[in-house]
């Protein structure tokens, strides 16, 4: 026998392993050109599993989600292409849907085996949205929010509110006098007394006036964060912070909130992972987007501008304004002419303004003529001034009441007492009204300006002199406002910026018939630590009045007092 070369062992050794599949095949197309298809009925059909498909190079099996998965329920050939006759089919087939002539490739996913796999996916269930227990807030109050507003409580719509036995104490220290925040703690104490009339303090009371929220009086102070050793003093500021921290320990699933006008607190609090916000009711968003109550329009026909001198009005259409605010004021001008004039919402006109003095006192500007104007119009009875110092905001108010006194019974002046830097006023010699004066000397000095228009001999330098005498014009300060009914009165409140908005209100519902009120201000130039640009009643009141017919205001922006002046408003 010869000896087998290497060649021939190869040769013989792939045939070896060939045959087997090709006879296999070979078979297999016999047995399928003999074999009578038969379509069997839904009912009976074979579960076939279902064989991942690769689409997009993503391997998917059944139906999810909505997602149209193709799948394959013929016996995977361990081949590359699938080949084969196409079956017979019965004179009745089933509709099909068209299928495209590039059919994916099928390829065999090694895991899970094909025979593991289930029949069908069940779509996975969506997790249920559970609610947490408790969504109600818990705010801790401060006491510098009672004293702003002492209906506070009842701002915070249907979330409880905690008040710290440390709160209470202070309100104690602040019942006594006679300013704004001894009669706010005055009253929050009978708020909280007639709550409590068939209750227990530390337990939640309702609110009456909220939306389902209650109150308590935190009586644990103690928690395992200690602020009064964190901040190494044990002051009632860290007591309060100690009261939320064991709120929140007590009331994991809630969140707790310390709303409090001392800014260094709400620091301090978050500091020690506390929410803390101030309290904002009361508060306008937009200091600088308030309403200044002139608008300049440049670029006006001559013809309007002529109308408005010949006849003394034209209408708002004229000057391209659709819904003019009322005693809103223009400045109207165009390449060669200007005028001034304002929306009278009684006539529906805008009509024209002439410059005027009074007193003596001229205006110096266009806002100043706008100001004079608004205080001397009888058809309104709010005028609020608002301007940086030195731009004749109360020396206009004073000169325009003492020009039209013989229409009032009286002209009264006043200005909130906040002594420079916080100082209590008891410690200046003397009673009351020596104690007060010098807080209402700026009043006196423009008074004094004024006189000095005049000389002695005068008429009108003596009428001022008897004025005083006589108590046709009042200067006193604003604390002894409260409980008064004012009729027939020209009422002038200089530094309202000073006021909170409950204050405001206190004010002008003083007001009996027949009374103007004139407030005079600036927004920037705050005495009181707990109000700011946006929360001050000054603010308060002109956002919120803007749109009423007897309402006016003017924002003066040039300092008119002299040019020193002019120049540390500009550069200090």
């Amino acid at each position: 026998m010869a000896k087998k070369t290497l060649k021939d062992e190869v040769a013989e050794m792939i045939h070896t392993a060939v045959s087997p599949i090709y006879k296999a095949k070979k078979t297999i197309r016999k047995n399928r050109s003999t074999k009578t298809i038969r379509r069997k009925k839904p009912d009976q059909e074979e579960k076939v599993p279902e064989v991942p498909v690769m689409l997009n190079g993503k391997s998917k099996v059944g139906t999810k989600g909505g997602e149209a998965i193709i799948t394959s329920k013929e016996p995977i050939k361990h081949s590359k292409t699938i080949t084969g006759k196409k079956p017979e089919t019965d004179p009745k087939p089933t509709p099909q849907k068209e299928v495209k002539e590039s059919k994916p490739k099928v390829y065999g996913r090694k895991e899970p085996l094909i025979s593991d796999l289930p029949e069908m996916i069940a779509p996975v269930p969506k997790a249920k949205q559970v609610k947490p227990s408790g969504q109600k807030k818990i705010f801790v109050i401060d006491t510098s929010v009672i004293l702003y507003n002492h209906d506070s409580i009842n701002n915070f719509e249907d979330n409880d509110v905690a008040i710290p036995i440390t709160v209470l104490e202070e309100l104690d220290n602040f019942k006594k006098g006679n300013d704004t925040k001894n009669f706010e703690a005055r009253e929050f104490i009978r708020i909280i007394d007639a709550l409590s009339e068939n209750g227990m303090l530390t337990d939640w009371i309702p609110l009456v006036k909220s939306k389902g929220g209650k109150f308590k009086v935190v009586m644990n102070e103690k928690s395992s964060v200690d602020a009064r050793l964190i901040f190494d003093d044990n002051k009632p500021d860290h007591r309060i912070l100690n009261a939320a921290l064991a709120l929140s320990q007590e009331n994991p699933d809630r969140k707790v909130v310390l709303v409090s006008k001392d800014i260094n607190l709400r620091l301090k609090a978050k500091s020690l992972n506390i929410a803390a916000e101030d309290f904002l009711t009361g508060k306008i968003k937009d200091v600088e987007g308030l309403y200044t109550g002139i608008s300049t329009i440049n670029n006006l026909s001559g013809r309007v501008i002529d109308k408005l001198y010949q006849q003394g009005y034209c209408m708002p259409k004229d000057i391209g304004v659709k819904n003019p605010i009322p005693n809103q004021y223009f400045i109207l001008r165009n390449t060669t002419t200007s005028a001034l004039a304002f929306y009278n919402s009684l006539t529906k006109r805008v009509e024209r303004i002439e410059k005027r003095s009074a007193f003596r006192i001229t205006p110096r500007n266009a806002e100043q003529v706008f100001a004079l104007h608004a205080i001397l119009n009888p058809d309104v009875k709010l005028v609020t001034l608002q301007g940086v110092a030195g731009t004749g905001k109360t020396l206009l108010a004073l000169a325009a009441a003492l020009d039209q006194k013989r229409n009032f019974k009286q002209v009264f002046l006043a200005r909130p007492i906040v002594p420079l830097s916080n100082k209590d006023i008891g410690f200046l010699p003397g009673d009351i009204k020596s104690k007060i004066n010098p807080y209402m000397e700026p009043l006196y000095d423009n008074l004094k300006f004024i006189q000095s228009q005049y000389s002695e001999k005068d008429k009108e330098y003596k009428n001022i002199t008897d004025s005083l005498d006589n108590e046709k014009l009042v200067i006193q300060p604003l604390a002894y406002i409260r409980g008064r009914s004012i009729s027939n009165v020209c009422f002038i409140v200089d530094e309202a910026q000073n006021l909170t908005p409950h204050e405001i209100k206190t004010i002008i519902t003083r007001a009996g018939q027949g009374t103007k009120i004139i407030f005079t201000g600036d927004i920037y130039q705050i005495d009181t630590p707990y109000l700011d640009a946006q929360s001050n009643g000054l603010s308060y009141l002109i956002d919120k009045v803007k749109h009423h017919s007897i309402y006016a205001h003017v924002r003066l922006e040039k300092g008119e007092r002299s040019e020193l002046a002019n120049l540390a408003n500009d550069l200090l």
